[in-house]
């Protein structure tokens, strides 16, 4: 579905999910994912709906993602780099220490 016009010139590895991909190393996380044919990066929290970046400039929220481990990271926003760890979320973020 996206790809890019011309060949990337360096390439950078990220794990999604567990999953290790090959992604151009000048793109942000979600261009990255878009790339690697993934359109849902989160879950709403109100009734589990798919969700996948809208705006790509920051402003709708609709690509949040846990890197390296933090939560609600925007994907559009966060350039990929070697070694990053993707997770997609669903529902709402967790908080450390809550009882809920």
């Amino acid at each position: 579905m996206f790809r890019r016009i011309e060949p990337p010139k360096d390439h950078v590895t990220i794990v999604i999910d567990g999953s290790e991909i090959e992604v151009d190393a000048t793109a942000s996380v979600a261009a990255a994912l878009l790339g690697a044919g993934m359109t849902t990066l989160r879950r709403s929290v109100v009734n589990d709906q798919p969700r996948a970046p809208y705006c790509l400039m920051g402003v709708c929220f609709e690509c949040l993602v846990t890197i390296d481990g933090v939560q609600n990271r925007q994907a559009c926003m966060v350039p990929v780099r070697n070694g990053m760890t993707v997770a997609l979320q669903r529902g709402a973020r967790t908080t450390e220490g809550s009882d809920r």
